[in-house]
């Protein structure tokens, strides 16, 4: 290995070990990989080694443990290098098991000292002789599915308690396959049709999406989405199928003006601003200045800056800037535990903790109070998250609507009519469904 540093299974465990600092993989993986001179293949065994390490982190611990020592001792970057290893051991069929040895060695000799290089050399000498230790000898039912689908046991503990044994093993298996690649169709500029051609034109293989009106999904992509001429132009943009019916399912009129909330990155907003066409205006809030230079650069690239305000403001904390009955539609994405994002996310199993829905149940209560008389009678208060917690969902709905007896929930209806049949007006999107992020939307109207 002549260069450390452009070698891919180093840069892999360089991102995995700023990820366990707190960075998420999908920024830190465009940033490392913008930063280094590689290969097309070789970003494509990072991103792969990334993903799959973090799909499969408490699996591979699993499989490590009886193989360490004292496993809390080692440095992070060591732990990471282990599991990229046993990663390409048990899941990938197209890199000689030696090879995997040899160069984890070398990188452990290179990053480390010559005791280290001996204990990775050593570890994973001895996996290769006695194979990994067997998933089903766990004898705890949870603990089991937790090692299985590498998933923390609050999560599916609370998952079980609500969803039933038999969705939740659906979801847990359906969350480490790989994510769809959607984009939605900028109708002010274009239309799916059009779009379609464009990007088999450009060598994309194009398919319509079954869960938004407007979205289509990508299967083969020749290069990065964002070096597309259509993307470049405006004419899509890169959303997740479940986000892409929150504004769809607001009712947007043309003329409208509506309050998005949480707007930052601005996919929702641009969606929003498509339906309240030149006469309407979406009023777009965050707290944080880079994430509202987020929303300007989406509105600028699809055209749409005439209509979209964007300003600096805590949802939670709403002045006197609009008076009451000001808004046809407003729209709280809230901050959630983002439970439904395991398989875009999968860095989320890990950080979060049961504590986390509670407090967030209450900052989006805050956010709803705050903001619940800036609506007009009529008017229609979208609420969602992309969680599958019901505290964080039906839990919130309900203690606001008990405060709030001016508001009832009407039924949410997608254009695709997902889910039509179902006996509450909620509507819960769950990874299984579709293949698409999980998504709570409740519609809240504003009576008196």
């Amino acid at each position: 290995m002549k260069n450390i540093r452009n070698n891919p299974r180093n840069i892999a465990v360089n991102i995995l070990s700023e990820i366990d600092e707190g960075s998420y993989s999908n920024l830190q993986v465009n940033n490392e990989i913008e930063q280094h001179d590689l290969k097309v293949e070789d970003k494509r065994l990072i991103t792969e080694l990334v993903y799959g390490v973090l799909q499969n982190q408490l699996t591979l611990d699993y499989y490590l443990s009886p193989f360490l020592k004292k496993p809390q001792k080692l440095q992070n970057w060591v732990r990471n290098l282990l599991r990229t290893a046993v990663y390409q051991m048990k899941y990938l069929d197209r890199i000689p098991e030696f090879a995997i040895l040899n160069e984890s060695t070398e990188i452990a000799k290179k990053r480390g000292h010559d005791g280290i290089r001996r204990m990775v050399t050593g570890v994973l000498r001895s996996i290769e002789r006695q194979g990994i230790p067997n998933v089903a000898a766990v004898s705890d039912p949870i603990e089991r599915l937790s090692v299985e689908y590498s998933v923390k046991k609050w999560i599916i503990k609370q998952l079980i308690n609500e969803l039933g044994q038999k969705k939740t093993v659906s979801i847990l298996k359906s969350i480490n396959t790989p994510s769809k690649l959607s984009i939605r169709v900028n109708t002010v500029l274009s239309t799916t049709e059009k779009v379609t051609k464009g990007l088999e034109k450009e060598g994309f293989s194009v398919e319509r999406s079954q869960v938004g009106s407007e979205g289509l999904i990508l299967e083969r992509v020749p290069y990065s989405l964002s070096r597309s001429e259509l993307f470049q132009k405006g004419d899509i943009i890169a959303q997740d199928e479940s986000a892409m019916l929150v504004a769809e399912v607001m009712d947007v009129k043309d003329g409208m003006k509506v309050l998005d909330a949480c707007a930052a990155p601005g996919g929702k907003t641009t969606q929003i601003a498509e339906y309240v066409g030149q006469n309407g205006k979406v009023v777009a809030w965050d707290i944080h200045d880079h994430r509202l230079d987020l929303i300007k650069k989406n509105a600028r690239r699809m055209q749409l800056s005439d209509r979209i305000e964007v300003e600096k403001q805590d949802a939670s904390i709403v002045d006197d800037q609009y008076d009451n009955n000001t808004f046809d539609r407003i729209l709280v994405d809230a901050p959630c535990s983002g439970i439904g994002l395991l398989r875009r996310k999968p860095e989320i199993r890990y950080v979060k903790d049961n504590l986390d829905p509670m407090t967030l149940h209450k900052i989006q209560l805050s956010i709803l109070d705050a903001i619940a008389e800036k609506l007009k009678i009529d008017g229609i208060l979208t609420y969602s998250t992309c969680t599958m917690l019901d505290m964080e969902n039906q839990g919130t709905v309900k203690e606001f609507l008990e405060k709030h007896s001016n508001f009832e929930l009407v039924k949410v209806k997608t254009d695709k009519s997902l889910k039509d049949d179902r006996e509450l007006d909620t509507l819960n999107i769950f990874p299984d469904d579709f293949g698409s992020d999980g998504f709570f939307i409740a519609n809240l109207k504003r009576v008196r």
